[in-house]
């Protein structure tokens, strides 16, 4: 409980700080080139620690470690440390040597075209960030296994303290170069890795971490761990892989400030998107995950340990009972959270972003985006628990085949959807691949476990439905008829304008949501019943796992009285019988008048029709009430 209390309040904290260096890289930059620039190379060493440091590697390695540590003596830890030195080691050389091919590479393309030199030299300059923070990934899962959360849930906050003070040093020094300042901030990035890594290298150490060149006898696990993570790695990071297809393809179809309208490699076709695209992907990702991250990570991370159980018990309905529970869950979160970040996008990004070189021009750009892409929170939900629930089933295969077809029509739909809704195409086209990825996951689980209670899903979506709409139209009621609230209290506060620019908006925020909030619980007593939908669904999954022990008890009454050869009619005679027990021993008495029935006077009752705990065939005793 300690450790999870630690992890907990560290997220949240470094949530927060993250929420501030988005609204202080906001006001330096705004939406322009530098800051689409900056956005697009930053991708690129994020995309590597989110495939290689903390997804599916992690996944991998940790229960890999933990299973050589527990099997070693406590005095002799040396297989774990061997399998722990390995895989840093591998993991090391692999990524630096695809970073040197990637600097080698943009060092070509920088001789060919000398025009994407800021580019180049800012993702050339961060590229080494993804070997640290990889590196790092893995020194935390050796110490979670180890039950040290303490430093290892530190590493996010390191990144946005030293991000924060690269804001800070580059408004200071570079002025306003806004080149220089992105410079700056990469080198802030690069610093924060170092650090990531090497504080928590003397903790590990403390823990008896020595290390070693003897990999041979931990081969094995290292080729099953290789094995394991490439389908892993690229079915889980499908929604990664499409920001950044979605920026690289914001990148290249945007406008440039100085120069033709014409597509110079397509005549005749002008630009669809305009300079700042990239940003506005990189602020309204951020917003829309903020929360994502909160819910979808909790709940895969709850539910995954309890659907391997099931499917290694070969208890499949169970699986699909929890995996509807889950489903449920997760349209009672992600039908109002989809409705919720629509209502509030301006407001909320007004609050957060429009600060500096942040025009309202930029916040009304970014809340369209968040629009875009709220339209499929609760599928982005969805996936990683069905996701879960085929990796508990072995399969890794599904998953993988249907993130490439993800990726595939994501493309497809950005290429098609720019020239018609234009920046929005680009977001709208994530929401739509995961509402198209989440139902093709159901089908393939349905092939495998049988359907899925589509009453009880449909039941809740259209009450999940109708309180957001209730909600969401709450939301819009309050935001017209209050007033400007940043004028307000600028007028009540005329020597504290900062105080009034930042109350203001807060208040713009706080008040239709709490109003809406209100507007969620009518809701849901309008759709039939005081219980919300998260308490039905909740209850309902309890009472329908309570119905499947009560017949799975039934029916291992059934099986152990055929094989004992017992009269189950009897049986219950004797046990519903007033005055008599059934208790252990071995002495057999009389049963007085009730017994004259040779028959049920031998009868053994198993402990099953017993209505307390005692194990085994008892032998019936007369005994006083």
């Amino acid at each position: 409980m300690h450790g999870l209390r630690l992890v907990m309040s560290s997220t949240l904290l470094s949530r927060m700080l993250g929420a501030v260096r988005d609204s202080a890289t906001a006001s330096l930059f705004g939406l322009g080139p530098v800051m689409d620039v900056f956005a697009f190379s930053f991708r690129v060493p994020n995309l590597a620690r989110q495939l290689f440091g903390e997804g599916a590697l992690s996944a991998a390695f940790l229960p890999a470690f933990t299973r050589v540590y527990e099997a070693s003596e406590s005095s002799d830890r040396r297989p774990a440390w061997q399998l722990a030195s390995a895989v840093f080691t591998l993991l090391a050389v692999v990524l630096t040597g695809l970073v040197l091919v990637a600097e080698l590479g943009l060092a070509a393309w920088h001789l060919h075209d000398g025009r994407s030199g800021l580019l180049l030299g800012l993702t050339a300059m961060m590229l080494p960030y993804s070997v640290l923070i990889c590196l790092a990934a893995q020194v935390s899962a050796v110490l979670h296994a180890l039950g040290r959360f303490g430093w290892a849930s530190v590493v996010p906050i390191v990144l946005n303290i030293c991000w924060l003070t690269g804001v800070w040093v580059a408004g200071k020094v570079a002025g306003g170069d806004q080149p220089t300042q992105a410079y700056v901030l990469a080198g802030a990035v690069l610093i924060a890795g170092v650090l990531q890594l090497s504080t928590q290298i003397p903790e590990l150490y403390r823990r008896g971490f020595r290390w070693s060149w003897e990999w041979q006898p931990v081969w094995p696990e290292v080729k099953s761990i290789g094995r394991a993570i490439l389908p892993v790695t690229i079915a889980l990071s499908i929604t990664q892989i499409n920001s950044v297809l979605d920026s690289g393809i914001a990148w290249l179809f945007s406008r440039p400030e100085e120069g033709s309208a014409e597509i110079p490699w397509w005549p005749g076709h002008e630009y669809p998107l305009r300079a700042g695209t990239v940003s506005a992907l990189y602020f309204a990702e951020r917003i829309y995950q903020f929360p994502l991250g909160v819910f979808g990570v909790a709940l895969g991370t709850v539910l995954f340990p309890l659907l391997a159980r099931h499917a290694a018990r070969r208890e499949l309905g169970r699986l699909r009972d929890d995996l509807t529970l889950a489903l449920r869950l997760v349209l009672v979160i992600g039908i109002p959270a989809s409705l919720g970040l629509m209502a509030v996008a301006e407001p909320l990004t007004r609050l957060l972003l429009q600060h500096g070189r942040f025009t309202a021009e930029n916040t009304a750009r970014t809340a369209g985006m968040i629009c875009a892409y709220s339209m499929g929170v609760w599928a982005y939900c969805g996936i990683p628990v069905l996701f879960r629930g085929c990796y508990a089933l072995g399969d890794r295969r599904v998953p993988l085949q249907i993130g490439m077809l993800a990726v595939l029509s994501d493309t497809v739909l950005n290429l098609t959807l720019i020239w018609v809704l234009a920046e929005r195409g680009l977001a709208s086209s994530t929401a739509l691949t995961a509402m198209g990825q989440l139902a093709l996951l159901i089908v393939s689980l349905q092939r495998r476990l049988g359907r899925f209670d589509w009453r009880q899903l449909g039941s809740t979506a259209l009450r999940a439905g109708l309180a957001a709409l209730v909600m969401y139209g709450v939301c819009l009621g309050v935001q017209r008829v209050q007033p400007d609230w940043r004028e307000v209290l600028q007028n009540l506060l005329p020597g504290r304008p900062v105080w009034g620019r930042v109350g203001g908006d807060l208040l713009s925020v706080a008040l239709p949501v709490l109003v809406g909030g209100g507007g969620v619980s009518a809701g849901c007593l309008g759709t039939g019943g005081r219980r919300t939908v998260a308490v039905r669904a909740a209850r309902s999954g309890r009472h329908a796992r309570s119905e499947n022990t009560r017949s799975g008890h039934a029916r291992l009454r059934r099986g152990h009285s055929r094989r004992r050869g017992i009269d189950l009619s009897a049986a219950r005679q004797l046990s519903a019988a007033r005055g008599k027990a059934v208790r252990c021993g071995s002495a057999k008495k009389s049963l007085g008048p009730q017994s004259a029935s040779g028959k049920l006077a031998n009868t053994k009752v198993p402990a099953c029709f017993r209505p307390w705990k005692c194990g085994g065939m008892m032998d019936i005793e007369s005994r006083r009430g």
